[in-house]
């Protein structure tokens, strides 16, 4: 990753939208960990790719976001700039309107369950967008929507590394259930992230989703990580009959989210150490809930 300041963004802004060089730059709160986000003003933010890896998201996002927005019940990030590299600055970035919100947190929501059934509800309206033109999985969304076995590997690793602290057995079985069965639909849309940094919450509400970065066209098993990840049994339930998908595809997801568990918690590259305690609590809500599955 390469070293993203304000100054570099303000020098940016200057060079080609200097309608806007006026503006204030300061640095997004929990800005993330792909993109590096700045305030621009107090109406639109930026955001700037801080890996290569992450470079196909932009195009991406400036060609399909502004499709989207009529079709989904809530507000989702509108492109107003597609900037180039330059200022010693080496790929693509964005201007975006800003929206609103908290990050989605236990704390800032007020109802749990009803948090569930609206994001329920906003994932199937972005499977009924015509996927026709939709990439499908690949390395532009790290392969979300398609087939676990891209990460059968290092999943495998992450079992050896934690073989001492996990029930290697029990959890290869889940795994391997994960992989038993594939998407037999035609793909439709998935964000490929829905975590708790990318839900906005505001009045206690699911106000926004955001960061469409790992979006693409396949398997919607990669958006249901969040039913263990955030929420409790209550909301999981609701969760889960919202968005009506069959038990075969919950067990993928169930795979989806034991793989970035097991990754993390094993200090894979690329992952993010300090949330290791975190998802080995993930861990031990997968295997909770597989067991009362089996």
């Amino acid at each position: 990753m390469i070293e993203i300041d304000a100054a570099l963004v303000k020098n940016l802004i200057a060079a080609q939208f200097p309608d806007w060089a006026d503006l204030s730059v300061r640095p997004v709160a929990n800005g993330g960990w792909d993109n590096r986000t700045f305030h621009l003003g107090e109406t639109m933010l930026v955001r700037l790719p801080s890996a290569e890896s992450y470079v196909a998201q932009v195009e991406k996002e400036h060609r399909f976001l502004p499709a989207f927005g009529p079709q989904l019940p809530l507000p989702i990030p509108v492109p107003l700039g597609l900037g180039k590299p330059g200022e010693g600055y080496p790929w693509p970035w964005s201007v975006y309107a800003w929206i609103a919100g908290d990050r989605s947190s236990l704390q800032a929501i007020a109802n749990l369950t009803v948090f569930a059934e609206d994001l329920a509800d906003f994932l199937l309206a972005l499977r009924k967008i015509d996927p026709s033109d939709g990439p499908p999985p690949g390395p532009h969304n790290f392969f979300r929507g398609g087939a676990l076995e891209v990460y059968d590997n290092e999943t495998r690793r992450s079992i050896r590394v934690l073989a001492d602290q996990i029930d290697v057995q029990l959890i290869t079985e889940i795994w391997e259930r994960a992989l038993a069965s594939t998407w037999k639909n035609t793909p439709v849309w998935v964000h490929g992230d829905v975590a708790e940094g990318n839900l906005l919450v505001r009045n206690g509400r699911l106000a926004a989703v955001i960061d469409f970065g790992s979006s693409g066209t396949g398997d919607p098993a990669c958006d249901l990580v969040i039913a263990w990840t955030l929420f409790d049994e209550p909301a999981a339930h609701a969760f889960r009959n919202r968005v009506r998908l069959d038990t075969e595809t919950w067990e993928r997801a169930r795979g989806w989210c034991l793989w970035k568990a097991l990754i993390t918690a094993a200090g894979e590259p690329g992952t993010n150490p300090l949330v290791k305690d975190e998802h080995r609590r993930w861990i031990d809500r997968i295997v909770a809930d597989h067991l009362g599955w089996v």
